[in-house]
């Protein structure tokens, strides 16, 4: 499968909502592409490079598909759109068009089904809660109910203040319950942090 991909320092989890501000003519032509044939693009985390200019030369080989749910023309005159992240991927290959737009062949990953909450969840839902008080998640209006494990994990994994390496990390475990312990683990490795 082709998908076009947007490299950004961020790294975008399924059902997650990211707004960006596109101004660079690849990306314009990109989204304009996705818009008319009702399809996403890909996010992947740049690790070496920049998110202007030329093509950067490194980026996270998991990446999750970006589902374009709304635009509007900013006041500073640029282009504002929603998305909403959708499937998981590993990118297989890719090439720099000549706009230094990077199209990759990408597989997309299996989703585990989703699975209740646990007792032992009940922290991490806490933390989601409160997380979703704040005035910038607030306006994500991302609907911070967690209807599983799956979106427990995804969510935690894109809100809370863990390095790109760590997320890059997380987006790549299939397993909601790998991914709400290893969540779990740099939680307390941030309080050792904090109370060292």
């Amino acid at each position: 499968m082709s998908l076009p991909l947007f490299p950004l320092n961020t790294v975008l989890f399924p059902g997650c909502i990211l707004d960006l501000q596109i101004f660079e003519a690849r990306y314009l032509d990109m989204i304009g592409r996705c818009m008319k044939k009702g399809e996403g693009f890909g996010v992947v985390c740049i690790l070496d490079g920049e998110e202007v200019g030329i093509a950067p030369e490194g980026y996270a080989r998991v990446g999750c598909e970006a589902c374009i749910t709304d635009f509007s023309q900013q006041d500073n005159g640029l282009l504002g759109i929603r998305v909403r992240g959708g499937r998981r991927f590993i990118v297989h290959d890719s090439s720099v068009q000549a706009d230094q737009l990077t199209v990759a062949e990408v597989e997309w990953l299996e989703e585990e089904p989703e699975q209740p909450l646990q007792d032992e969840d009940a922290d991490l839902v806490a933390l989601l809660k409160a997380l979703a008080e704040h005035p910038m998640v607030e306006a994500l209006n991302m609907g911070t109910e967690a209807t599983g494990q799956q979106s427990l994990a995804n969510q935690l994994a894109y809100l809370l203040p863990f390095n790109e390496l760590d997320k890059i990390d997380l987006l790549q475990l299939d397993d909601p319950q790998q991914r709400l312990d290893a969540i779990q683990a740099l939680l307390d490795e941030l309080q050792g942090e904090l109370f060292a």
